[in-house]
């Protein structure tokens, strides 16, 4: 049974799904734009009834009682305390770490920056920052992919995307969501200053400093029609991992993979957990 619950901190509640006994060993969801943490419920639902105390948090803007008005308030820094925040709160000092699309990257950024924290880290669809950051300057199908990154800290986007039903957010996901997901995920953004809080994600910019090396036990999940991500940031993740390493690459999957394929992710997921 997937209980709902507020994780209250100093900068606010954070909404939250969760699943599982509570003396359980302790796993933490991270969701990507332009989703929320429903985006995990299969996930949750899978651990917590195997035994696993599994979370999973709306974050920094999707949380309507985090919603802070400046940019800057969204950079890595806030969004890699608040995971901490969360797990603080919840008196978890160490925990497995899922992350999906900008929750794969605060994901990265959190297990570099904390390993101390992270017993193990699952990043699903984005690479490691560095692998991202040198295909972004070497390879010309990565920089075609991430054009987005420039086009939607445009203060017009937050009307096209909403305009005709949002149609431009239904698309994006490539009709690979179910569409009751879909109707939440834009339900939830249509809310006065949800998108807003949602795209300042990407008008924050990039983060200060450079991740190194990853030393957690880490799996990356790449699929083959991943639209964001590119073949030459996913192969070369693996240079940037120091500990244990897992690639699974999934075909024909699109980047909506908890989601699209949630039974195939489930069970590596618990695979890379058990081992």
């Amino acid at each position: 049974m997937i209980e709902q619950l507020g994780v209250e901190t100093a900068d606010g509640v954070f909404d939250a799904i969760a699943a599982g006994p509570a003396d359980g060993r302790p796993v933490l969801f991270l969701h990507g734009f332009p989703e929320a943490a429903v985006e995990w419920e299969h996930q949750v639902a899978i651990l917590g009834r195997v035994g696993y105390r599994a979370l999973a948090f709306d974050q920094r803007g999707y949380s309507p009682g985090v919603r802070p008005e400046r940019v800057p308030e969204y950079g890595m820094d806030s969004l890699v305390g608040d995971v901490l925040a969360v797990a603080d709160a919840l008196a978890w000092p160490r925990f497995d770490l899922v992350g999906h699309d900008w929750g794969g990257a605060v994901a990265w950024w959190t297990a570099y920056e904390h390993p101390e924290r992270v017993r193990t880290l699952t990043a699903v669809s984005t690479p490691h920052p560095r692998a991202l950051a040198d295909a972004l300057k070497t390879d010309e199908d990565q920089h075609l992919r991430s054009g987005y990154f420039t086009e939607w800290r445009s203060r017009s986007t937050e009307q096209r995307m909403l305009a005709e039903d949002a149609l431009a957010l239904r698309r994006m996901f490539e009709w690979k969501v179910p569409p009751s997901k879909v109707d939440e995920y834009v339900r939830r953004l249509s809310e006065p200053g949800a998108l807003t809080a949602a795209l300042n994600w990407y008008r924050a910019g990039r983060p200060d400093g450079r991740v190194e090396h990853v030393t957690v036990p880490t799996m990356y999940v790449w699929s083959t029609e991943d639209v964001a991500f590119g073949s030459t940031a996913a192969f070369d993740t693996a240079k940037w991992v120091g500990g244990p390493y897992r690639f699974e690459m999934l075909e024909d999957v699109s980047h909506w993979v908890p989601e699209e394929v949630p039974e195939v992710l489930t069970s590596l997921l618990l695979e890379h957990l058990g081992s």
